[in-house]
């Protein structure tokens, strides 16, 4: 489907995303359907990697421009166009964190608490030190490790998609995956904390959520 073959009333906010990616080179509201999309996943994959909304919002129109420069040379290959654009994210906190020499931190405190759910007090107070066990395990990890929980928790990217953003195998990724579950459990391990509780209290909300929704 090209931008000469669009019907008259064609809907924006219906069509596929690979209809809007065929016609975003030369149609502006079809770019403008795909940057309403994804920019506030962008911006958050930012903010959790940086911690501050000043660099992310700048960090994200970078993506976009980018995007809207190069969208030509987009190659499906079966992986979604946000992943592309989580590419591009990629590459670009990378420099930044080079350029910059920053601390690389996950702000992802705010996540976690919109994950976890109950209602006993005492229960509240147990699992709110485990997150932040659990955080700070997270900041000891390498930097690329901490992208991959980022990426296959909050985005809940699956590891193929993963693959085509850290320019990694699939099977590389599984494998780094399990590495960093394995580094995590023996860290929190010897604190006596469970990552397998905290993870079931994340499947909890979920499923309240799910039931409520």
């Amino acid at each position: 489907m090209n931008h000469n073959t669009r019907p008259p009333d064609f809907d924006y906010a219906s069509a596929d995303e690979s209809e809007l990616v065929a016609l975003a080179a030369e149609d502006k509201m079809a770019f403008g359907e795909l940057y309403q999309r994804y920019v506030k996943r962008i911006y958050n994959y930012f903010y959790y990697r940086m911690g501050s909304h000043e660099d992310a919002e700048d960090l994200t129109a970078r993506v976009f421009i980018r995007a809207m420069a190069h969208i030509e040379n987009y190659d499906d290959r079966g992986v979604p166009f946000s992943a592309w654009l989580y590419r591009i994210a990629h590459n670009l906190v990378a420099n930044w964190h080079r350029d910059n020499d920053r601390h690389k931190v996950i702000p992802l405190d705010e996540f976690l608490a919109n994950k976890i759910l109950t209602d006993a007090p005492d229960t509240l107070t147990e699992i709110k030190e485990e997150q932040e066990l659990l955080l700070a395990s997270i900041r000891r990890l390498p930097e690329e490790r901490q992208q991959l929980i980022f990426l296959k928790f909050v985005e809940r990217m699956s590891n193929q998609e993963i693959g085509e953003v850290m320019n990694r195998t699939e099977g590389a990724i599984k494998s780094l995956y399990h590495r960093t579950l394995s580094t995590l459990h023996e860290d929190l391990t010897t604190k006596g904390i469970s990552l397998g509780r905290v993870a079931e209290e994340v499947k909890r909300k979920r499923r309240v959520r799910k039931n409520n929704a």
